[in-house]
């Protein structure tokens, strides 16, 4: 090919098609995002089990305090968490650039907040820094299964175009609870 020859491709999509390739690479397929075969749609309506689960939560019955009063979802699943845990509540504002998927529709709110939430209660255990943060990761990688497959780990397609507020509220609500059971089981391993 001559200099004066035109590229074949034009530059963006030259750049596309390496910055695709680049990425493959780099990052693999074990920490590309997209959405497992297993999740539904998000749920605008819940289940009875799912209801009385949430029910019997502390956390999901504060996080109605929070949720949508001028919190966003990290901060009010961080909130609740932080209050069942009895710190200080203006650790909310760890939280406070993840709302609405971190203000990109990227990883929930919900999602990231409850990550932070399994990182106060695994610092919170009375044991070598390196146990604490084993059980913490292997709390967090449990959450993240269980979020897996209940709905996608993205704003961007949990709450899609004709669903209402109402299917973040409720994984909000679903969320709380399983944090709450979660936090159970690392305070449990004290």
């Amino acid at each position: 090919m001559s200099e004066k020859d035109p590229m074949p491709l034009p530059r963006r999509a030259f750049i596309a098609s390496g910055l695709s390739i680049g990425s493959s690479l780099v990052i693999g397929p074990r920490f590309r995002m997209s959405i497992p075969p297993a999740v539904q749609k998000a749920k605008e309506e819940l289940s009875a089990d799912e209801k009385k689960w949430i029910d019997e939560s502390i956390l999901a019955k504060d996080l109605k305090n929070y949720f949508g009063q001028g919190f966003s979802c990290a901060e009010s699943i961080l909130m609740v968490s932080l209050r069942y845990l009895q710190k200080p509540e203006d650790l909310v504002w760890a939280a406070a650039g993840f709302g609405g998927g971190m203000y990109q529709r990227d990883l929930c709110g919900f999602l990231t907040g409850g990550i932070m939430a399994l990182g106060v209660a695994g610092g919170m255990l009375e044991m070598p820094r390196v146990e604490a943060k084993k059980i913490c990761g292997e709390t967090v990688k449990e959450y993240w299964a269980w979020w897996g497959t209940t709905v996608p780990h993205r704003c961007s397609q949990i709450r899609i175009e004709g669903t209402t507020s109402q299917v973040c509220v409720n994984q909000g609500l679903l969320a709380a609870a399983k944090i709450e059971d979660l936090v159970g089981r690392i305070q449990n391993k004290a």
